[in-house]
């Protein structure tokens, strides 16, 4: 089954009302109306990498909740564990178990759990209940139900989680099986398996943040646009909760913006919207130095033609990728797996100057770590978490939530914004190579600011480290669906030209 829908049967039918392009100001890439919907102010403003620590705070906030809960997701597995690491009961601990007790707790507190149509065969195949037999067994403020508006072939894929309208979790994470993980990603951890099994299940990584304040009550308002869609009931903001931080999260920044980006299909009288795919394009143009991707999937044409033009540039920017080293499903394999390999022909031919990697992370035994995380780092001013990946149904099929921060020019705080983004940065890399961020940090002043050469040099031969993924051939098959992209169509219309054109003139005025 592919993560974001089974692709075969949607159509390659681009619509053809003209999208907008991102304006080349000095403001920087997040346009509201262009390459996000809306940017407010956070509050507070963390990341978690990796779903341990995201879980165990989700449960304390959930459990602290006074008016609604809401969870927007692909997939949802009430059975789950959420902090299996601390002490008490299993049963006590279930995502089932921990929203009844929150409804038990608070006469106020309503809690829904909105999640995709199909995300329910994915369920029956982990022997779970569906969820319309979950909602008959739960209190009424309790309520499970499932999203079927949505075009032939597409999907629900964003992973938001809102609590009172103060709080709001948004990336790439979903409340469900198969997605705990520590950042050390062990080869084999005891608490990493699915409910009611023993087997063990392998390294994940995965990445969501966390807003409070106005960009919060903006996440609450697309989660209640969605709740409304999916079940025809309109559900009022909450304004009567006072500041709902979670005790024990250390905020990465405060008082700081955040857009918010989107993708929503052309279906049932709505436009498209594809603010992600221009600010993927709009972040590909304005690259100055470079560029670090952690995707699930690298099958974007329109993306991979951008990378390979920039990279057949002069001085253009570096680009280091990482992967799983394969797709999670067979079917998953023959769409997404297939036009990487052609795409990464593509992009290696164009890269002249050897500017461009696309890595796996591996275990202290070598074993590759699934990639789930979907974050961009354009050089040391835009920060990207998100739902969506690099494939072309996540352009413009499904529906996707991506956060960004900006470090924008003029800001008196750019320059703590700017550290922040290259932080982050270095702190996945770290985890990834096994090294302290630090020595990323230290490696790339090193090697005069590449990043590529700053991995390479920091690559080991065994242990813990990321290895170059090395695609296999493709068979007379593979190649077609490759060519033909029949299970991963384009949807939008083509603004590479456009955008390029726009954020050209602003690179060169910032070099010269």
């Amino acid at each position: 089954m592919i993560e974001s829908a089974d692709a075969a049967g949607t159509t390659s039918r681009v619509p053809t009302v003209p999208a907008p392009v991102p304006a080349p100001t000095d403001d920087g890439l997040l346009v509201p109306g262009e390459t996000c919907w809306r940017i407010e102010r956070a509050d507070r403003y963390a990341v978690f990498v990796d779903a341990a620590d995201y879980f165990a705070v989700l449960k304390r906030a959930v459990l602290r909740a006074e008016r609604r809960v809401l969870f927007i997701g692909w997939d949802f597995d009430p059975r789950i564990r959420l902090d299996p690491r601390a002490p008490g009961p299993a049963r006590e601990d279930r995502l089932g178990r921990v929203l009844q007790r929150a409804v038990a707790a608070d006469p106020r507190l309503e809690i829904g759990v909105l999640q995709w149509d199909l995300g329910m065969v994915v369920a029956l195949g982990r022997r779970m209940a569906p969820i319309v037999l979950l909602d008959r067994r739960t209190p009424d403020r309790l309520r499970f139900t499932v999203d079927t508006h949505h075009p032939l072939g597409g999907a629900h894929h964003q992973k938001i989680v809102v609590i009172d309208d103060c709080l709001a979790f948004a990336g790439g994470i979903d409340v469900t099986a198969d997605r705990w993980d520590t950042p050390e990603h062990r080869d084999r951890h005891p608490l990493r398996h699915r409910p009611h099994s023993t087997r063990l299940r392998g390294p994940w990584h995965d990445v969501t943040s966390l807003v409070s304040g106005p960009a919060a009550r903006a996440i609450g308002d697309l989660a209640r646009e969605r709740w409304e869609s999916g079940t025809g009931e309109h559900l009022e903001p909450v304004t009567d909760v006072e500041a709902c931080w979670p005790d024990g999260v250390e905020p990465f920044l405060t008082d700081v913006d955040v857009a918010v980006s989107r993708t929503r299909p052309e279906h049932g009288g709505a436009e498209l919207v594809h603010e992600i795919e221009l600010l993927w394009l709009a972040a590909i143009a304005a690259a100055r130095d470079t560029v670090y991707i952690e995707t699930q999937y690298f099958a974007n044409r329109r993306v991979a033609e951008a990378v390979a033009e920039r990279l057949g540039e002069e001085d253009g920017p570096e680009f280091v990728v990482l992967n799983p080293e394969t797709a999670a499903s067979w079917l998953e394999s023959k769409a997404m797996d297939t036009a990487r390999v052609k795409l990464l022909d593509l992009v290696r031919r164009a890269d002249r100057h050897d500017r461009f990697r696309l890595f796996v992370p591996v275990t202290e035994e070598r074993r590759p770590v699934y990639v789930h995380a979907k974050v961009t780092c354009v050089d040391d001013r835009l920060l990207r978490i998100g739902s969506s990946n690099l494939n072309n149904r996540s352009m413009g099929l499904d529906t996707e939530c991506d956060v960004s921060i900006e470090a924008r020019t003029g800001d008196p705080r750019a320059p703590e914004l700017q550290a922040a983004v290259l932080a982050m940065r270095h702190r996945l890399l770290g985890e990834h190579l096994g090294v302290d961020p630090q020595e990323v940090a230290d490696a790339v002043e090193r090697c005069g600011g590449s990043l590529v050469r700053a991995v390479d040099s920091l690559l080991r031969p065994t242990g813990r480290s990321l290895v170059p993924l090395v695609p296999s051939g493709l068979d007379p098959v593979e190649r077609l669906l490759a060519d033909t992209e029949l299970l991963d169509a384009e949807h939008t219309p083509n603004r590479w030209r456009r955008v390029k054109q726009a954020f050209a003139g602003r690179r060169r005025r910032h070099r010269g």
